[in-house]
């Protein structure tokens, strides 16, 4: 149980480090706003990243991410990737900074559930088997970059790794793709900071598996450069892979509390590449999530977001996936049965037809 620095009153779950309530985010937003933007800047400073994305006069920029920083001589983005240096930004866009492994197909992806590497569907075009591919992997290329800074983070030890590591070419990756990868996964961090990378990479080994089945694959929060993205999705279109966009919260004011960003590019991306879907309808290209972080995303942020989703096509596949304590949000719970349930059912009275509930086991 915390208290609200706004409204005083004792909540059961809301963030000790935040001190905001989802009523005072929504009620009183310019103060909720200033309070969490002094949160968000304290979280950077200690992995000595920019409290906002630099917008420095005489400067570079980057357009790689819609955060489209303007970096200084001598400083760096607000990924934490790209610096000015002697007004050139370094490194090249198309080096990458990250780790992988291989997965096991099936495996706990967003879209395990309508994806071929996890169903087998338009076998056999796209998939290598009828069903779910026992005996291929997937190829988690994981970003130790991204363009929000979600106080939640499920993956947030990636920021200690951005000033470490070796670039990588993504010509030198050749051996890494051997005859049981059937799927390429970018994810992180997030691969929008990285994007002239993943096309790169992306278009290299299609190039080289060009005889066999290769899905290219995004878990994005979708918020980067428009026609990067129109790029990449050419790609997952051909390859039979998928974009799953995380839509994190439809009030802009919870949004911006709780991932020091705008959702309004990420919803127009969202947009943006739903009305390619028709191009290829099976598998489906385009997959919706939603993480219910206890206390701030729940019923009616789903709602709303559930609308959204059917108002653009009933089909697109969404899976509401269970919150787990990381980050600043160490001290709430996980997410409970009974809402994630109820988050299901308020979805598909929504309009949608394909509604999952992803990471079960995490339910309490």
């Amino acid at each position: 149980m915390g208290v609200c620095e706004l409204c005083k009153t004792s909540h059961m779950e809301i963030s000790s480090e935040l001190r905001l309530c989802v009523k005072c985010i929504k009620q009183r937003p310019h103060e909720a706003l200033f309070i969490s933007e002094t949160i968000h800047r304290s979280t950077r400073e200690k992995f000595q990243l920019p409290p906002t994305p630099p917008a420095t006069k005489g400067g570079v920029q980057c357009k790689v991410c819609a955060n489209r920083c303007v970096i200084g001589k001598g400083e760096i983005g607000y990924c934490g990737f790209r610096k000015n240096e002697e007004g050139r930004l370094v490194p090249e866009i198309e080096l990458g900074k990250f780790s992988f492994y291989y997965d096991p197909l099936p495996t706990n992806c967003v879209a395990d559930w309508v994806c071929p590497g996890g169903t087998g569907a338009g076998y056999p075009k796209y998939a290598l088997k009828k069903g779910p591919e026992y005996g291929y992997k997937n190829l988690a290329v994981f970003f130790h970059t991204c363009s929000f800074n979600c106080l939640f983070c499920q993956n947030w030890h990636f920021k200690e790794e951005i000033k470490y590591g070796r670039l990588v070419n993504p010509y030198e990756l050749e051996s890494i793709l051997d005859e049981t990868v059937s799927c390429i996964c970018y994810f992180g961090g997030d691969p929008s900071t990285q994007m002239p990378f993943t096309l790169a990479f992306s278009r290299f080994a299609m190039e080289k598996r060009k005889s066999r089945i290769l899905r290219i694959c995004y878990e994005t929060n979708g918020f980067m450069n428009e026609q990067l993205l129109d790029q990449a999705f050419d790609l997952v279109l051909e390859s039979g892979g998928c974009v799953k966009f995380d839509l994190k919260a439809w009030d802009e004011n919870i949004h911006k509390v709780l991932t020091g960003q705008s959702n309004k590019i990420t919803l127009r991306n969202f947009e943006r590449l739903a009305k390619r879907i028709h191009l290829r309808p099976e598998p489906p290209p385009l997959v919706a999530s939603t993480l219910l972080v206890s206390g701030y995303v729940a019923e009616e942020e789903v709602s709303n977001i559930a609308r959204f989703i059917a108002g653009i096509n009933p089909n697109i596949p969404y899976s509401l996936l269970a919150f787990y304590p990381q980050f600043y949000f160490y001290d709430l719970p996980t997410t409970k049965r009974q809402i994630a349930f109820k988050c299901k059912e308020i979805a598909m009275e929504a309009g949608l037809k394909n509604v999952k509930i992803g990471n079960i086991h995490l339910l309490k």
